[in-house]
């Protein structure tokens, strides 16, 4: 699937998403671990693109096709590859966050830290 017909997700949308009651959204993080250290969102799921080979073949233990995900970087690059891969998996309900975390903070949440 070309990067430019993706499905994406606004971080305001997302935002609401998260804060419905019961909300079934899964957000996966592809940042490294020490990106994820310095700012994320709650409940996120951390599977860095670079330890690709280490989770892509067991997929369906980290992310559920029956579920909606939302995929997250520092500003939507990375997130777009691994959506991309996901979609080409099977995967119908995911969505690359549109300018990643740093949108995130400084469009939704101006309390967490940009980098």
């Amino acid at each position: 699937m070309p990067m430019d017909e993706l499905p994406t997700l606004s971080v305001e949308d997302l935002a609401a998403h998260l804060s419905q009651p019961g909300n079934a959204w899964q957000v996966v993080d592809v940042r490294e671990p020490w990106e994820v250290a310095t700012v994320s969102l709650p409940s996120s799921l951390n599977l860095p693109l670079s330890q690709f080979p280490a989770w892509s073949e067991n997929i369906q233990a980290w992310i559920d096709p029956g579920r909606p995900a939302a995929l997250l970087c520092h500003h939507g690059i990375r997130s777009a590859q691994v959506c991309a891969w996901l979609c080409h998996q099977g995967y119908t309900q995911v969505h690359n966050v549109t300018g990643g975390i740093d949108a995130y903070a400084r469009r939704v949440d101006r309390s967490l830290p940009c980098y």
